[in-house]
C-alpha cells in the first residue's frame, strides 16, 4: 500500500497536546508521514494560552509552496489560521495546487476559552475557504459563530445548523455535540448523500486538551484509506475514544492534560 503523506497547517503548542504537535503525533500514530506549515507560534500549556505570535502571511505562503512544489500531499488538515490574511493565503495556495482531501478544523477558541481566530477572519473563512474544503469539523460554539446564530441546545438544532453549514459549499460537515449536557457525545455527519449520527459514551477524564485538533488530524490521516466520510469518521472516533480512555496514564501539566495519541504503541 502506498504510504500516505499528510500535511497540517496550524499553530503550535509547546506543551505538545494540541496544534501542530498533536497533528504530527496523530499522523504518526495512524501511519501517515507528516509534513507541517506553521501559521502562528502559540505560547500555551495545559492551563491556557499565554501569548500568540502571528507568522507573516508571506512566510506562510513560502512554507506552503515549499511543501506543495516538492512533496506529494495526499491529505491535509487545517487548524488555527489566526487572521484574515493567513486565511486568504491558505485559500489561494489550496486553489493554486488543487489540494484534495482537505479537513478544516474551524479553530476559533482554545479549550480554555482563549480566542484563536480574529473576528474579522470569520467572514473570509466562510467565503474563501469553506467552498474549497472536503469537510469541516465545528463544535457547537464554532458552528454558531460561522452561522452568526445562537448556540444549538439540542440535537434538533444541531442538525439544522449542520444542514445550513453544508449549504455554504463544503463537501461535508461533521458537527460535534460534545457541548451538549448528555451522557452521550453525539456527532452528526452531513454530506450530499445524506446524514448520519455517531455517538459514544463520554469518557470520564478531564484530560481533553487537543481533542478537536486530534480528531480532525485523524480524519485527514484516515480519509485516503476509505471510500466514504462515514467510514472515516467511524474509525477516527473509535481511535480518539481509546486515546481519551488512556489519557489519565500520562502525566503532562497541571491543567487540562492531553489525550494519549500513542495509546496503541506505548
Amino acid at each position: 500500500m502506498k504510504r500516505i503523506n499528510a500535511l497540517t497547517i496550524a499553530g503550535t503548542d509547546p506543551s505538545g497536546g494540541a496544534g501542530i504537535q498533536a497533528d504530527l503525533k496523530t499522523f504518526s500514530a495512524l501511519e501517515a508521514y507528516g509534513c507541517s506549515v506553521i501559521t502562528a507560534l502559540v505560547a500555551q500549556n495545559t492551563r491556557g494560552v499565554q501569548s500568540v505570535y502571528h507568522i507573516d502571511p508571506g512566510f506562510v505562503a513560502a512554507q506552503l509552496e515549499s511543501v506543495f512544489s516538492d512533496v506529494r500531499i495526499d491529505t491535509t488538515k487545517i487548524g488555527m489560521l489566526a487572521g484574515t490574511e493567513i486565511v486568504e493565503t491558505v485559500a489561494e495556495q489550496l486553489a493554486r495546487y488543487q489540494v484534495r482531501n482537505v479537513v478544516l478544523d474551524t479553530v476559533m477558541l482554545a479549550k480554555s476559552g482563549d480566542p484563536l481566530l480574529s473576528p474579522s477572519a470569520v467572514d473570509t473563512l466562510r467565503s474563501r475557504l469553506l467552498p474549497q474544503v472536503s469537510i469541516i469539523t465545528p463544535n457547537l460554539p464554532e458552528a454558531a459563530a460561522l452561522l452568526a446564530a445562537p448556540h444549538a441546545q439540542n440535537e434538533k438544532e444541531m442538525k439544522e445548523q449542520g444542514r445550513a453549514l453544508l449549504a455554504m459549499g463544503c463537501e461535508a460537515v461533521l458537527i460535534k455535540g460534545g457541548h451538549l449536557q448528555d451522557n452521550e457525545s453525539p456527532d452528526w455527519l452531513f454530506t450530499r448523500d445524506g446524514e448520519q449520527r455517531f455517538t459514544a459514551p463520554r469518557v470520564n477524564t478531564r484530560h481533553t486538551h487537543g481533542t478537536g485538533c486530534t480528531l480532525s488530524a485523524a480524519l485527514a490521516a484516515l480519509r485516503p484509506r476509505h471510500s466514504s466520510w462515514a467510514d472515516t469518521v467511524h474509525e477516527a472516533k473509535n481511535w480518539l475514544t481509546a486515546a481519551l480512555a488512556q489519557a489519565d496514564t500520562l502525566e503532562v501539566g497541571h491543567g487540562i492534560g492531553p489525550v494519549h495519541h500513542f495509546h496503541a504503541w506505548w
